[in-house]
């Protein structure tokens, strides 16, 4: 199974697309980029170069992704999403007489977006961080530090308000005491959590037999 190209796609060489995945039109993916399988990349979506992405991955509308991001598998990255890899962003040198070049330097940083992350429409993310495995960020929310595995991250500056199951449902809202432990089930998948403070611990891994007779039949 071949990849689908809209014609009107920019795709510069070497770029490597996995089978499955579509390309939408408008979007511009820059050279020595790796897409995986089955991925979606919506229309008018930029992504610069050396960029890597996991399989499973869906990219809305309008996302800027930029040099030094890397995506693993199964993230969701909604419509007008913006990455940054710049902490001292200047156009010029400092005199104003000479163009600083685009080149990746000791200025740009990397981002890593776990495995099974969300990112909500028209957040911004910046540089340097991790955002975690199955964590969630807020619509309109703007990251300037790494959010934590199964985190509900919202706002601006972005902050940890919650915790969320795999499936993306929450399963708790922090608050004091930040020192209690206890063990959620997800009311929508029952997949089971340890809560200690705010470090999310995830206790089993449901099979999908098991994730469907949960949904069918959720318990109280």
């Amino acid at each position: 199974m071949s990849a689908g190209i809209h014609p009107t796609a920019i795709i510069e060489e070497g770029v490597q697309i996995g089978a499955g995945t579509s390309v939408w039109d408008h979007v511009h993916i820059r050279h020595s980029t790796r897409i995986g399988a089955q991925c979606v990349v919506g229309e008018k979506t930029y992504i610069a170069y050396n960029v890597h992405i996991g399989d499973r991955v869906k990219i809305n509308a309008f996302v800027y992704v930029c040099t030094a991001v890397t995506i693993e598998d199964g993230v969701m990255i909604s419509a007008g999403t913006i990455f940054t890899n710049d902490r001292f962003p200047r156009a010029t040198t400092p005199d104003l007489k000479q163009l600083r070049p685009s080149e990746p330097d000791e200025h740009t940083l990397p981002t890593l977006v776990r495995a099974g992350a969300t990112i909500g429409a028209g957040s911004v993310i910046g540089n340097d961080l991790v955002i975690g495995r199955f964590a969630m960020v807020g619509m309109g929310s703007l990251v300037t530090r790494s959010v934590p595995d199964f985190h509900l991250a919202i706002g601006s500056p972005a902050a940890s308000v919650g915790c969320v199951c795999r499936c993306g449902h929450l399963l708790r809202r922090f608050a004091p005491p930040v020192a209690s432990v206890e063990q959620i089930a997800c009311v929508a998948c029952r997949r089971r959590y340890e809560v200690k403070g705010t470090v999310v611990t995830e206790l089993t891994e449901l099979t999908a037999p098991d994730v469907d007779r949960a949904l069918a039949f959720p318990q109280a």
